[in-house]
């Protein structure tokens, strides 16, 4: 007997996007497609306390957000004890622009670049982040 199993449903993604309907329909993805729980915020300039506080297991986010600097919030995070080790996947429409080198400088796993496809869009931040999803058939 073969059972299957979603393995993410305790995970929970801290989801960061100024455009309320990118955040929409990313954290439907993560919910539905990945079973994961989802806390979602435009910025996180106002609330970072609360945001961090909750100590999610990973984080995505748009380093494009306006009255932020992205790559500053980036290195915040990783100076930050309570959030240094929480992995950070890039959805932006700069995620082209950045080299692997680049990339774990910042301390992101993984870039999503803007458009991306809803349907594939949990199974590559799955993979950025080295969770496997358990897929059905």
């Amino acid at each position: 007997m073969n059972t299957l199993q979603v393995a993410m449903t305790t995970k929970l993604v801290l989801l960061v996007d100024n455009e309320a309907n990118v955040r929409e329909v990313v954290e439907a993805c993560l919910k539905d497609l990945g079973g994961w729980d989802v806390l979602s915020a435009a910025s996180v300039g106002e609330d970072w306390n609360r945001l961090v506080a909750v100590k999610p297991d990973a984080i995505v986010v748009d380093i494009s957000i306006p009255g932020m600097e992205g790559l500053a919030f980036l290195e915040q995070l990783k100076a930050n004890p309570t959030t240094h080790s929480i992995p950070i996947v890039l959805l932006t429409p700069r995620g082209r622009w950045f080299t692997l080198k680049q990339l774990q400088s910042f301390g992101v796993v993984g870039a999503i670049t803007k458009p991306f496809n809803p349907i594939s869009l949990t199974n590559e931040i799955a993979k950025a982040l080295g969770w496997s999803l358990e897929e059905t058939n």
